[in-house]
């Protein structure tokens, strides 16, 4: 098996064409090891040069109940009183050590993404 690092944007198209090709490859096999190997390199070259940042924590509670059809109302238990739950969400209050562990536990919302200092209170 003949792979060496990712180290400049060709090499990583290169290799994203060669995954392309080797979609199907059953596991343990030689096809099916060198395409492991291409996704681990290429994942980590990916990490790196194009690193995807976390959400603001309002859009990641929007987000969440846009999909799972949630309303400001079902926010209550993990929030506070429904003013207090439109305040959070038109980023007039900032959300509390408290609120975060209670949507990251009730609702599996993760908790990087509520945490996200600098950017909740505008």
């Amino acid at each position: 098996m003949d792979i060496a690092p990712l180290k400049t944007k060709g090499d990583h198209r290169r290799a994203l064409k060669q995954i392309e090709g080797l979609m199907r490859a059953k596991q343990d096999t030689p096809d099916g090891d060198r395409l492991d190997v291409l996704v681990t390199l290429v994942e980590a070259f990916e990490a790196k040069h194009y690193p995807i940042d976390l959400p603001d924590p309002v859009e990641a509670i929007k987000y969440h109940m846009e999909q799972t059809g949630l309303e400001p109302r079902d926010l209550v238990p993990f929030i506070g009183n429904r003013n207090r739950v439109y305040e959070v969400l038109n980023r007039k209050r900032p959300l509390t050590l408290r609120m975060v562990w209670r949507l990251h536990k009730g609702l599996g919302i993760p908790a990087e993404s509520l945490i996200k200092v600098g950017e909740q209170a505008a």
